[in-house]
């Protein structure tokens, strides 16, 4: 696609992305909230969207998947007043509702599958009317305006426009700290196009492209976006990415999931997964039945453990150098 028609097609989803944005006054409520209220407070949020970065990691989801996903989740939390036990089926129909849209039919997750590794305490009915629900409040059908959506328009202008160092403006990193900056409520009240913004001016200064940086002026003059609002979110952006390079911050995407069971299943799961004694074999009577049988049980007492280690790609090379150094010796001072 040439410059002219990405720039135009930037404009229509500027134009719209007012459409898609969760109500302000819902997320300020959310955020005076407390953990004792009725209401969900902004803690709790932020924790259950970890929890969907977590989730989209474990079933290989793409992007897409889980920004969509918040975007229908924030906007549903600032328009109805839920209780907090009620969460997991709201966060979970949202990540479901998103993942038929983003995703090919032959990776989605069964829905009882969904249900049970998030160990939630649900039927495959409650989610299927709680998505109703969503779907009707929302006026959703396939599609919403996010952030994601201007970081690749973004992404796709720079690298039509520049010849200065292509590869080192990686679409994954931008994502990743999407991601990052996603896992706080208050990114949610950030214009889409703007927090976006704020996010490829932090990566071209990090990479010192002066090519770049110019692009992404002309961009900001092509929105009308006031230098005033773009220098208060890209402070916010960088204070968000530099918290997240910290040693101290547990990341939502490196974590193990873990298994509640009863003392019970424990037990059974323990003497499953004991190694069994082996019989003797005679010499001089080698059974091939036998040794089948044998090689099967060995196979079965090998078995995954229960808890994934999901791969990260929350930290390394994703999150600023300079950040993570000047983060790391505020650490070793405290």
């Amino acid at each position: 696609m040439d410059a002219f028609k990405l720039m135009k097609e930037l404009r229509v989803n500027y134009e719209q992305e007012v459409y898609y944005q969760p109500k302000e006054t819902g997320l300020s409520l959310i955020e005076s909230s407390t953990q004792d209220d009725s209401r969900i407070s902004a803690k709790c949020r932020d924790a259950k969207v970890e929890d969907l970065w977590s989730l989209t990691s474990f079933f290989g989801y793409r992007t897409q998947t889980f920004v969509l996903a918040v975007n229908l989740l924030d906007r549903f939390l600032a328009m109805m007043r839920i209780q907090p036990k009620h969460l997991s089926c709201v966060s979970l129909s949202c990540l479901h509702m998103a993942a038929k849209v983003t995703e090919e039919e032959c990776n989605l997750t069964p829905t009882d599958e969904l249900i049970r590794i998030g160990q939630c305490r649900f039927t495959v009915s409650d989610l299927g009317r709680m998505e109703k629900i969503v779907a009707e409040k929302l006026n959703f059908k396939s599609k919403a305006i996010t952030a994601l959506t201007f970081l690749h328009l973004y992404h796709r202008i720079a690298l039509s426009h520049s010849t200065d160092r292509k590869e080192s403006l990686s679409l994954d990193k931008l994502e990743a700290q999407l991601k990052a900056c996603l896992c706080r409520i208050s990114f949610s009240k950030a214009k889409p196009s703007i927090l976006a913004l704020s996010l490829l001016r932090q990566e071209i200064e990090a990479i010192q492209s002066e090519d770049m940086l110019e692009i992404a002026y002309h961009i900001q003059r092509h929105l009308k976006i006031a230098d005033g609002e773009l220098l208060l979110w890209s402070e916010r952006v960088a204070q968000c990415l530099s918290d997240y390079a910290s040693p101290e911050c547990s990341k939502p995407n490196h974590r193990r999931l873990q298994w509640i069971v009863s003392r019970r299943t424990a037990q059974n799961l323990h003497s499953y997964r004991s190694v069994p004694e082996l019989p003797t074999i005679p010499e001089g009577c080698w059974d091939e039945s036998e040794s089948e049988d044998s090689s099967e049980d060995v196979m079965s007492s090998g078995e995954e453990s229960l808890s994934s280690s999901l791969g990260s790609d929350a930290e390394g090379p994703f999150f600023p150098l300079h950040l993570r150094r000047q983060k790391h010796r505020q650490y070793l001072h405290t």
